[in-house]
């Protein structure tokens, strides 16, 4: 079995009588584009911060690339580009300058070819040599994301990158992950809380709470487990509602309207309920079952809540 790329074990973060991360373990594989999702408070910025060494955990261990963390800090450090909260330059100077200063100042070796490769990669080269001051919020979070790309990572670090975005730039931003894991063979760990967009980009997910793992596994694989919300659109509604009030799922009828009852359920539920309301012979034209990422996490930090 491949060695992780990143591999957190028994994670703890105290202070004073708070543990911010509590027991954390969650392991990623080289090519994911990882999804770190928590509510607030749930330990995600300080899990992030001992993973780049910016704090030292109180207990517990952090391997990378396959080395620990403690020992070999520098040579893991090397091979990760991050951006943590909002990504800040000179907005008097140009794109392609911020990103010569910020190369030196991070010993990076990079030319004005390099820099140049790094930003038609961002979708930021026809802004080149364009001051920063004129760039909207979207565009400063794709130039942060080229500032990370400087040095060649292997792996990327991304905490809230569409915060604050409009829907196009979260569009953007999605699309450049997506981009940067398959044609440019990076792995992404991405901690967000707009969880439509992690759905849509991440391949493999843990969700947090109060610091420690709720539930880690492939995102496709979570979303087919557990309740599901199901739409049935029949015709005779008033007819249906009445036979399922009648069962022990009545619990589980969320909504109605004229041509449809929304109820939430567990997936092996669903063809018991569609025999039962065929042998009424109540019309059925669709029977769709959807489950969200949102309502997954909702779920789940309810219950440990």
């Amino acid at each position: 079995m491949p060695t992780p790329l990143i591999e957190i074990h028994d994670l703890h973060k105290h202070y004073g009588d708070f543990h911010a991360v509590n027991g954390l373990s969650l392991s990623v594989a080289q090519g994911d584009v990882y999804g770190f999702l928590g509510p607030n408070g749930a330990g995600k910025s300080t899990t992030i911060r001992m993973m780049l060494s910016l704090i030292r955990p109180t207990s517990g261990s952090i391997r990378v690339f396959g080395l620990d963390l403690t020992t070999h800090r520098s040579e893991i450090l090397r091979r990760i580009g991050a951006i943590v909260e909002r990504p800040d330059f000179y907005n008097y100077l140009t794109a392609r300058r911020n990103l010569e200063l910020l190369g030196r100042l991070s010993g990076a070796d990079v030319s004005t070819r390099s820099i140049d490769h790094i930003l038609g990669i961002v979708g930021l080269a026809s802004r080149a040599s364009s001051k920063v001051k004129t760039f909207s919020h979207g565009m400063k979070q794709r130039l942060g994301i080229a500032q990370a790309l400087l040095h060649s990572p292997d792996l990327i670090v991304l905490d809230e990158p569409t915060t604050g975005l409009d829907p196009q730039g979260m569009v953007d931003i999605r699309d450049l992950i997506l981009e940067l894991a398959a044609d440019h063979k990076k792995t992404v760990f991405l901690s967000s809380h707009i969880l439509p967009e992690v759905e849509l980009t991440a391949s493999r997910m843990v969700i947090i709470n109060r610091g420690k793992a709720v539930v880690e596994g492939a995102v496709q694989d979570l979303l087919n487990a557990g309740r599901l919300k199901v739409t049935i659109e029949t015709s005779e509604v008033h007819r249906a509602l009445e036979l399922i009030r009648a069962t022990p799922l009545a619990f589980h009828i969320q909504s109605s309207t004229d041509g449809a009852i929304i109820m939430m359920m567990e997936r092996e539920e669903i063809s018991g309920l569609v025999a039962h309301l065929a042998d009424a012979r109540i019309p059925l034209s669709a029977v769709s079952p959807v489950r969200s990422l949102e309502e997954y996490f909702i779920s789940l930090t309810q219950e440990v809540s």
